[in-house]
């Protein structure tokens, strides 16, 4: 989903247009203690409005948000969530025993087996466009828009074409 998504902190290092840069504004303030205590203390309301804001046409129930949210209760969820965005920022460091996969991945290698990309028509995160990222694919690939109002969280909004994209994938 959502395309070709390794991290690199040195390519995260590299600043965007402000335009690219607004849609990332939870990060920033995850690197800040207020940041952190503020997900801590409100994380249902912050991920209640994260899926708002990346899927603003789908209109999802309190019961199918509750189904989810409660993995937000899990007691490492805020450190495992900080850690993620402080380490993107260059804020924190991984973990030693991975720093050779890391670098390997920071090249940004292709990606040789068959894939299917998947991309709502109305993804309100921050995503680039799949012309950005077509030529990471090197083996068997096809890259899908999916209509009808579909945002960031695919697997929820359009379960079919998510599931039909995994069956596909595996017949290629």
């Amino acid at each position: 989903m959502s395309g070709y998504l390794i991290g690199s902190q040195a390519a995260g290092a590299a600043p965007l247009p402000p335009g690219a840069e607004y849609p990332w504004w939870y990060m920033y303030y995850f690197a800040t203690e207020r940041g952190r205590a503020g997900y801590d203390t409100y994380r249902r309301d912050f991920n209640k409005l994260i899926w708002q804001l990346a899927s603003p046409k789908w209109a999802f129930d309190n019961a199918t948000f509750a189904r989810t949210a409660a993995a937000f209760d899990n007691p490492d969820h805020v450190a495992i969530v900080i850690h993620n965005y402080r380490w993107r920022l260059g804020l924190a460091t991984g973990e030693p025993r991975y720093d050779d996969l890391e670098q390997r991945l920071a090249a940004a290698p292709a990606i040789t087996v068959p894939a299917i990309t998947l991309e709502g028509d109305a993804n309100g995160a921050p995503h680039p466009d799949a012309s950005a990222y077509t030529s990471k694919f090197t083996g068997k690939y096809e890259h899908r828009v999916i209509t009808g109002g579909i945002g960031h969280n695919l697997p929820q909004e359009a379960p079919q074409a998510f599931a039909q994209a995994i069956i596909d994938a595996d017949h290629f």
